[in-house]
């Protein structure tokens, strides 16, 4: 029997003073939370703080473990915090054709892809928290 493989990965619900969600602009996903896998030695949160420099060029600080959405299908383990940040400029990447903070409604209706939405508005939501949400999708990640 083989030994099953699985992704983990790390995203940031990143929130600033003015109360605006940091969102990223990816090829393929569209606006989505910075985030991506956790590299090997890296633990959870520096992986959240990794990607999101990454992908939008601010550095941010883990305020909370919010919770994990699990995808049974893939066999990915997407870890969520919430974040504020603390330096940093949005910049555009390999990784993300745009970044931009904006408030917290539009930033949801800009978020399209699959459960994503879902899966920051459970980050918002502090009385559901910790969350463990398992799903079952075999078509992509």
């Amino acid at each position: 029997m083989n030994p099953p493989k699985h992704i983990v990965s790390a995203a940031a619900i990143v929130i600033n003073d003015k109360n605006e969600i940091l969102l990223i602009k990816g090829p393929r996903r569209g606006w989505e939370m910075p985030g991506g896998e956790v590299e090997e030695g890296e633990s959870l949160s520096q992986a959240a703080i990794r990607e999101t420099k990454e992908e939008s060029g601010i550095d941010i600080e883990i305020i909370k473990f919010c919770g994990i959405f699990q995808n049974i299908g893939n066999s990915i383990c997407n870890t969520l915090f919430i974040a504020k940040p603390i330096g940093g400029e949005l910049i555009q990447s390999s990784e993300s054709l745009d970044s931009g903070f904006f408030p917290i409604e539009e930033a949801l209706n800009k978020v399209e892809w699959k459960d994503f939405r879902k899966r920051i508005e459970y980050c918002l939501r502090p009385e559901i928290q910790p969350f463990c949400i398992e799903f079952i999708d075999d078509n992509n990640i």
